[in-house]
């Protein structure tokens, strides 16, 4: 067979022509991997950031607040006002068994705290050391409230991060200083970092905790209790314990049980099984379209492969007719289409790492990651499990069309 000068230029135009498509296509893969991995990375990332909203706080935690009653209940008028107290709490223990804690919170807003020149509006809370199963705190520097706290009336105090970023511009340890607030000075024990926007009466990086013995006997509030917290047992329904605890307090306190206004109560557990649902849907979505694109790409191999192997007739033919059995020819075929996927879906998944770094990098504040972007290492060994097979599966069609390839028919067209 004589191969002249046209031949050639015909031959490198063809490779020409395929190395256009293989970079389209390769493009079409690396793309496909990157938005799988990437929209994975920032679904974690953003599960994260919401997550912080609700950081330390009790995800089968419940609420009690009284308000005024809206309904006339034996003998007594509609709008009438009623108090909790701590007998209350020791009631609720005794009657519903499937309280795990139960503690009060009192609290007072806009109170000014000061230390030498620096002053921060705050609010201030009056707590006992079991708050901390309602609100895990996060302590940078000292100690949470103790028990010896309570029952020493000790002026002591935790303060939010805010606080005490505006309180000690200068950072550092601030245990055994000293702030003022309502005339009154507080030992600084302990700082809490916590920085989640979901808290009770006041957020937890602008609230400065005292022990709750000192705070009735500083703004004499006697056993009145603002907020009832509970927490429910392992395996029991937050909202089964609010309901019955709705109606030991309606028992006591004279108020009809199906008076909604006269016992608010909020369950954080209904709160966070919607999120949970929430981003179990948004994972699942991200997963279809990553790997709808994915498809998308494996679909170009394919078709890429098909054209090359078309204009590869005469090739493949020769090769026949010297002795290459169609295992070789499928071989050949797929392995092309097996390396064009790795090398795009390894340049794709490089890519996607770099540019969920920088993203963790953005949401890194005071030396801390606030959320995970990066992918794991199985997300990743999972990635590649899935370019390989669907390497695969793109250059089976092509193989299968070179497999039927006759010498006389590869003679034939050239």
């Amino acid at each position: 067979m004589r191969f002249d000068t046209d031949r050639f230029r015909e031959i490198g135009n063809t490779l020409t022509r395929n190395k256009s498509r293989s970079f389209l296509t390769g493009f079409g893969i690396f793309w496909g991997i990157f938005m799988l991995l990437a929209l994975i990375g920032a679904g974690q990332g953003l599960k994260d950031l919401l997550g912080k909203n609700f950081e330390g706080f009790a995800s089968n935690a419940g609420l009690i607040i009284p308000r005024p009653t809206s309904k006339p209940y034996k003998g007594f008028k509609r709008d009438r006002e009623w108090s909790m107290t701590t007998e209350d709490i020791s009631i609720l223990k005794n009657s519903i068994p499937e309280i795990d804690v139960a503690t009060p919170l009192n609290s007072k807003w806009g109170k000014t705290i000061i230390r030498d020149k620096y002053k921060i509006e705050a609010s201030v809370k009056g707590l006992r050391p079991d708050y901390a199963m309602i609100e895990s705190p996060h302590m940078k520097y000292g100690r949470y409230l103790n028990e010896m706290d309570i029952l020493q009336y000790k002026k002591v105090c935790v303060l939010g991060k805010k606080i005490y970023k505006t309180l000690f511009p200068e950072g550092g340890d601030p245990c055994g200083s000293f702030v003022r607030f309502d005339g009154l000075y507080y030992e600084i024990v302990g700082v809490d970092y916590s920085s989640g926007n979901m808290s009770v009466n006041g957020r937890a990086d602008m609230a400065v905790s005292i022990p709750l013995s000192l705070f009735r006997k500083t703004y004499n509030s006697g056993n009145k209790v603002d907020i009832i917290c509970i927490t429910a047992k392992s395996g029991i329904r937050v909202s089964e314990i609010l309901d019955k605890a709705k109606k030991v307090l309606a028992r006591k306190h004279y108020f009809d049980p199906g008076d909604s206004n006269a016992c608010m109560v909020l369950n954080t557990e209904s709160f966070f099984m919607i999120v949970n649902s929430l981003f179990k849907g948004v994972n699942i979505l991200v997963f279809l379209v990553g790997l709808g694109t994915l498809f998308a790409g494996a679909i170009g191999v394919s078709n890429i492969m098909m054209v090359t192997v078309k204009e590869r007739t005469v090739e493949i033919g020769i090769r026949r007719a010297i002795g290459a059995t169609p295992k070789m020819i499928l071989s050949q075929i797929v392995s092309e289409s097996i390396v064009l996927t790795m090398i795009a879906g390894a340049i794709g998944i490089v890519f996607s790492v770099a540019i969920l770094a920088m993203a963790e990098l953005a949401a890194t504040t005071d030396g801390m990651l606030t959320a995970h972007f990066q992918i794991g290492f199985w997300t990743a060994i999972v990635a590649v499990l899935i370019l390989t097979a669907l390497g695969v599966l793109a250059g089976m069609a092509p193989a299968a069309r070179a497999m039927k390839i006759k010498p006389v028919d590869a003679m034939r067209d050239e």
